[in-house]
């Protein structure tokens, strides 16, 4: 039989481990003699994978006689990042206890900042970076998490429109992505209609319309001296019968917009509704992209004009089939951007964590059951625990709500859940903008209101009183 094969087995990572896995140890190792499985409960965070923290939280009860050992000593953290970081997992509802320390001293306290809003953030975060690099931490020593792909949007335009290179793992970077490429031909488009590129990409889009067609409407858009109205002459397949004109009439409205003061955001609203239908029928993970199209709008909204977004906004040139962004030269100094999910096991000597706001940390999308929140709780944990020397908590106060034009709409944002009061004592607290302060969860001070919302709530109804 297989189980007598083996005097002695090792499980490494069994945290990250399924039943399925779990079950055919038990059955190669039934009563757990000569079976050791090494792994951290806290750094739990694969559910989507199947794995399962139970299997590592029930071990001493399903192999009964185990010997807890636990493994307190970090060689990578400073002991006041690893004071907040132990408080953080300790309010976990169910853990293997221990109580990280460090030989490395005490080092910097961990700085708690919130920010007046999100491009408050991204300023601060880049600030900070760039400073830190005068001061001798090479950018490579460097990371910013996040707990969703898109959070990274607003920072990545920033970077690149201050020529800081960075690479990012964890999804596409964001301009990158396929349904944001094609969404940017449209404006593209509608700013040179000459543009071959930009408009082949439009035209395969539309169902019916293939390669030797598209190419053939190009060159019909060119002889007619880039004029929209010139495709109106051509009879469209039946799959395409009404969306044609529709697709005419966008780009001759995009392109009448680009003498007003619309702004960018209202182009990119409309191409987005044109879009929205054939980006169902192209893609899959639908609603994450839907969302991306979303967040690109706002970004639009800071732009006085739609040739200031396009020529910071660059695609990639056309020879390229590259769907992946391309990896550094190894001597080239880059910045890391990385989703939590994929710094696992990475270590930096600078993190900085952005949007700590509960519904970004933990995600609104991960808050369905207690479990799901726990999972939440461990994956902050192993964000805060990627710093050697200084970490870094952000979160944007507002959040703006962008449509077609600017506005100062916006909802405020609360602390993550994972950083209450008690837990907030052990940082450096800032604020960075004009804030309300500590009120709304935040740690900052400011001349704002302070209170909690029910108290902003009853000095405004006295302002209407």
């Amino acid at each position: 039989m297989l189980r007598q094969q083996f005097q002695k087995i090792m499980v490494d990572e069994y945290q990250d481990t399924n039943i399925l896995q779990a079950q055919i140890l038990k059955n190669i190792c039934p009563d757990g003699k000569g079976l050791t499985a090494v792994g951290d409960d806290a750094q739990s965070i694969y559910s989507f994978r199947a794995a399962t923290v139970r299997n590592i939280l029930d071990f001493p009860n399903e192999y009964p006689g185990t010997v807890l050992i636990p493994l307190e000593q970090n060689y990578r953290t400073t002991q006041k990042i690893l004071d907040a970081t132990n408080r953080v997992i300790g309010e976990a509802e169910e853990r293997h206890s221990k109580e990280l320390w460090s030989s490395r001293g005490d080092g910097s306290l961990p700085v708690l900042v919130t920010c007046s809003d999100e491009d408050a953030q991204t300023t601060y975060v880049i600030d900070q970076i760039l400073d830190r690099r005068e001061k001798g931490v090479s950018l490579k020593q460097q990371a910013v998490l996040f707990r969703a792909s898109h959070h990274s949007m607003s920072m990545e335009a920033e970077l690149g429109r201050r020529n800081v290179p960075f690479v990012k793992y964890g999804g596409l970077r964001f301009l990158e992505t396929a349904h944001v490429r094609d969404l940017m031909s449209f404006l593209r488009l509608a700013e040179n209609p000459l543009d071959s590129v930009a408009g082949f990409r439009v035209l395969v889009l539309m169902p019916g319309i293939g390669h030797v067609k598209a190419a053939s409407l190009l060159d019909n858009l060119r002889d007619g001296g880039g004029h929209f109205e010139t495709w109106a002459s051509w009879t469209p397949p039946s799959a395409l019968k009404d969306d044609w004109p529709k697709l005419i009439r966008l780009l001759q409205e995009m392109e009448l917009r680009a003498e007003s003061d619309a702004g960018v955001a209202t182009d990119i609203h409309a191409a987005r509704l044109f879009y929205s239908p054939l980006l169902e029928t192209r893609y899959d993970n639908v609603k994450a992209r839907q969302n991306d199209l979303i967040q690109l709008e706002a970004i639009a909204a800071r732009y006085q004009s739609r040739t200031e977004f396009l020529s910071e906004m660059t695609l990639d040139p056309p020879s390229s089939t590259q769907e992946l962004p391309a990896d550094p030269f190894l001597d080239e100094d880059y910045l890391t951007l990385s989703t939590i999910h994929s710094a696992k096991g990475l270590e930096w000597d600078s993190v900085y964590v952005i949007h700590a706001a509960d519904g970004n940390i933990p995600s609104d999308m991960a808050t369905g059951s207690p479990e799901e929140i726990e999972e939440e709780r461990r994956l902050f944990y192993v964000a805060m625990t990627r710093a050697k020397n200084h970490l870094s908590i952000v979160r944007p106060e507002r959040y703006y709500f962008h449509n077609r034009r600017k506005s100062d709409q916006h909802s405020l944002s609360k602390m993550t859940r994972f950083l209450p009061t008690q837990i907030q004592a052990l940082f450096e607290c800032q604020s960075h903008g004009q804030t309300y302060g500590a009120g709304f969860g935040g740690a900052g001070q400011s001349s704002l209101i302070q209170g909690d919302t029910s108290e902003i709530r009853k000095k405004i109804s006295k302002l209407w009183g």
